[in-house]
């Protein structure tokens, strides 16, 4: 049997209007961002619907979407499919919607911590103070000594080991450009500035991690029902006190996406299903391991070719 792994994208996949065109068919997507409404207070759907787009980037109300677009997609999926993953794994923020996927926490409390996970994010670092930039063509070794040479100019330090040759870095406004200037001169083929408010998985963060395991200390994890394969380790962990100190540091530890991904596909997954907006995570696996099959459910044609394939 093939063995899958189902990956759920970060922020930076929202976008207004995802899921216009599942929302009729699969009554899951509207069910589900009742339930986050109800726990946000306002119409989550409304936003995710008519925008605007700014408001929707915003690292507060992002996270929660992104959330609830992959819990309705994964609760779809499970009525619509007897196909389950062998793993599940998710990028930064996607990693809660692969939690509440494995039962590790409930979906109303995982929409809580990551509205709170991303107030504390964005009020860690004021805007305006923090920055990240894409590294194209450098391997991971180059583009921490890029970092390394832009340090004295500040904190600047990998975050995301994305692909091969795809790295962000983040820190402070003048030590990451000062890093992006010194990865040119080291034959990087593009720099390019990303639009985020804040410097994620920097130790900037760290007094957002604080803040954030004193509502998780409230909150009650059980073991995974499928293994969740974490961007702190690239590992599977099954104790729930382990995977809530993993969760705290996850926020200002590098996400160590290719790691994950060769551990998946060293267990035999040879098949990734993206449950959510975008197709972001299917492009980087496909640089990962060239022998993946990707199928990714962002519109209802992709939803049914998804479907089909199993």
């Amino acid at each position: 049997m093939l063995k899958s792994a189902y990956v759920f994208p970060g922020q930076g996949s929202q976008q207004v209007g995802m899921l216009q065109s599942l929302v009729n068919e699969l009554p899951q997507v509207a069910q589900t961002f009742a339930e986050a409404s109800e726990v946000l207070g306002y119409n989550l759907w409304q936003l995710v619907s008519d925008g605007p787009q700014e408001q929707l980037n915003l690292t507060e109300y992002a996270q929660p979407a992104l959330l609830a677009a992959s819990i309705a997609l994964w609760r779809a999926w499970q009525a619509s499919s007897a196909a389950r993953p062998d793993f599940l794994a998710g990028h930064s923020l996607g990693e809660w919607s692969a939690l509440v996927a494995a039962g590790v926490v409930s979906f109303a409390d995982a929409v809580n911590l990551v509205r709170l996970r991303g107030q504390y994010m964005q009020a860690a670092v004021p805007a305006g103070v923090g920055a990240m930039a894409a590294i194209l063509g450098l391997d991971d070794e180059q583009v921490a000594e890029a970092c390394r040479l832009a340090s004295p100019v500040g904190i600047v330090v990998p975050v995301n080991f994305n692909a091969p040759g795809q790295v962000v870095i983040a820190g402070e406004i003048a030590a990451v450009e000062a890093a992006m200037a010194q990865s040119t001169t080291l034959g990087a083929m593009r720099v390019i500035h990303l639009p985020v408010s804040a410097p994620f998985h920097t130790p900037m963060m760290k007094p957002a991690a604080l803040r954030l395991a004193q509502d998780l200390n409230a909150v009650t994890f059980s073991a995974p029902a499928l293994p969740v394969v974490h961007n702190l380790t690239a590992r599977p962990e099954s104790d729930p006190a382990a995977i809530k100190a993993i969760m705290i540091e996850q926020v200002y530890a590098p996400v160590r996406w290719v790691e994950s991904m060769q551990f998946m596909v060293g267990e035999g997954v040879e098949l990734t299903l993206e449950l959510g907006p975008g197709r972001v995570l299917s492009g980087l696996n496909k640089r990962i391991h060239k022998g993946l099959t990707l199928l990714s459910t962002e519109d209802l044609t992709r939803w049914q070719a998804s479907l089909a394939h199993f």
